[in-house]
């Protein structure tokens, strides 16, 4: 759509691809690729073209929507519920929860899959990552709720200067007033969440959408029996994890440790 926009104001200019690109500091492939919707256009790139063709930011305002864009469509779907919560909940046995991680340590992540992600791809992932933290900073942000196992405060994904922020920034974050993270020990003998991690959103309507991912499967659950028996489970894990202010000594003795 961008990309139709452009060339039709170009067009109505009467410049060439290769004149549009030079005026703004691109070249004719650039521009060319752009338009053929081949390759998401930067910030820098609409505002420029905006100005340029006189296009009283027709092209300037589809800023916003390129940017979504660039993002995978399970990222820009996940996102999109993550803003309609009043309330999300999660449980986390592998990694740190997405929307705590630290760039640094999402990148670590997504530079270990195999097979392995080109650069473009890795960094198109962690820019959608971090995207998604912006939920914190709106006015009015959901109510947040952690439960993050032992071993994904101890496993040093990334080397132990990654880890020690990430540690860091969970202590930050964990002081937010909306926001509780709660530890679970290893040596508990009983545990309710060993089916997996496991994400609940409370929407503004009243419904609670589930979410889960293994390996390649990522999932939305809507069917209220079984949203019911992850609110069941979520609740037990709760439960039987540390309390948020045990759980921020136990990740301040982690940090030390680290």
């Amino acid at each position: 759509m961008a990309g139709k926009v452009i060339k039709m104001w170009r067009e109505r200019a009467g410049l060439k691809q290769a004149e549009l690109g030079a005026a703004i500091g691109y070249s004719e492939e650039q521009v060319s690729s752009v338009e053929r919707g081949r390759r998401a256009p930067k910030a820098q790139f609409l505002e420029s073209a905006d100005e340029v063709l006189g296009a009283g930011g027709m092209i300037a305002g589809l800023t916003k929507d390129v940017e979504e864009a660039r993002y995978p469509k399970k990222v820009r779907d996940l996102a999109k519920l993550e803003g309609e919560a009043v309330e999300i909940c999660a449980y986390v046995n592998s990694v740190v929860h997405g929307l705590l991680q630290t760039q640094e340590y999402a990148r670590a992540l997504f530079a270990m899959r195999r097979p392995l992600f080109a650069e473009d791809d890795m960094e198109q992932l962690v820019a959608g990552r971090m995207a998604r933290q912006g939920i914190f900073a709106r006015q009015s942000a959901p109510i947040f709720g952690f439960v993050q196992e032992e071993v994904t405060l101890r496993r040093p994904l990334g080397g132990r200067m990654v880890m020690r922020k990430q540690l860091e920034h969970l202590l930050e974050v964990g002081q937010l007033r909306n926001v509780e993270i709660q530890a679970m020990p290893t040596e508990r003998e009983d545990h309710a969440g060993l089916a997996g991690s496991l994400q609940l959103l409370k929407l503004r309507g009243g419904d609670t959408v589930g979410h889960t991912e293994v390996q390649l499967t990522s999932r939305l659950v809507s069917d209220p029996h079984e949203t019911q028996v992850l609110e069941i489970r979520y609740g037990i894990i709760r439960a039987q994890a540390l309390t948020p202010r045990e759980s921020l000594a136990f990740i301040e003795k982690a940090l030390e440790e680290t």
